[in-house]
């Protein structure tokens, strides 16, 4: 019986070896041990993708997220390296692999956890006529995800309950919408604010003026107007041609 196995183990011994990956990816900053490479926006990460087998082909590839990326010749036998520089918010779960171009079986992958906070600071001046609609709008993007997200009209939080005022959250974006506007209620300095448990609390204000209502020329409908007089007129001369052209000749 001790035999069997022994001859069973011999055949199974090579199966395995050949599935053993021959690629091997070493980064800056270091991964952990589940392949996860932490960092931030506006850093750089460096990837190299190193050949520690005997192989016949030994050209390699990368790809980010099952897509080719793009390498120059001179970077893909033996030693490949991508640089991630400067590292985006889009770069948050992204999966770079390294593999033989001749066999996708030996690979290396590491995952790019990045920490941001949305970019919003500054001021904005907006102006618009009173019974026109508000739109206010921060952007919201996190990771970790902003644990709160406050608007406030000249110091004092917006009260949801009066002034018509909506907020809204989709993860992406924060916004505030009034329908109509009233100088009274919303003219005034708007300012929205997040805040992160990674990050400290970031703002961007909005300086809201509001003019009186303007009457609106109705242009199109003038311009129409205009033209069907017109056209009738034309018509009206020449339908009467004739009678106008005989008096001409006396």
């Amino acid at each position: 019986m001790k035999l069997m196995v022994s001859i069973a183990l011999l055949f199974l011994l090579p199966s395995y070896a050949s599935q053993t990956s021959v690629v091997h990816i070493e980064s800056t900053p270091k991964p952990s041990a589940d392949g996860v490479i932490q960092t931030e926006t506006r850093e750089i990460v460096s990837l190299v993708c190193i050949l520690t087998g005997t192989v016949d082909n030994k050209e390699l590839e990368w790809r980010r997220n099952g897509a080719a990326i793009k390498l120059d010749d001179g970077n893909k036998e033996n030693r490949s390296s991508v640089c991630i520089n400067p590292v985006i918010y889009k770069d948050e779960g992204a999966k770079f692999t390294c593999q033989l171009k001749s066999n996708s079986s030996h690979s290396a992958s590491v995952t790019l956890n990045v920490t941001y906070l949305a970019e919003i600071s500054g001021s904005e001046n907006v102006t618009l006529e009173e019974e026109e609609s508000l739109d206010l709008q921060c952007d919201m993007r996190a990771n970790p995800l902003v644990t709160s997200v406050t608007w406030k009209l000249n110091g004092t939080l917006v009260d949801l309950s009066t002034g018509g005022f909506i907020v809204s959250n989709n993860g992406v974006n924060t916004k505030l919408h009034v329908k109509k506007v009233d100088r009274s209620l919303h003219e005034g300095e708007y300012q929205c604010t997040i805040a992160s448990p990674a990050y400290e609390e970031r703002s961007r204000t909005f300086q809201v003026t509001v003019t009186d209502k303007t009457l609106k020329f109705p242009l199109m409908p003038m311009i129409a107007g205009l033209v069907v007089v017109g056209l009738t007129a034309l018509l009206a001369i020449v339908s009467r041609w004739r009678i106008i052209a005989r008096w001409f000749k006396k």
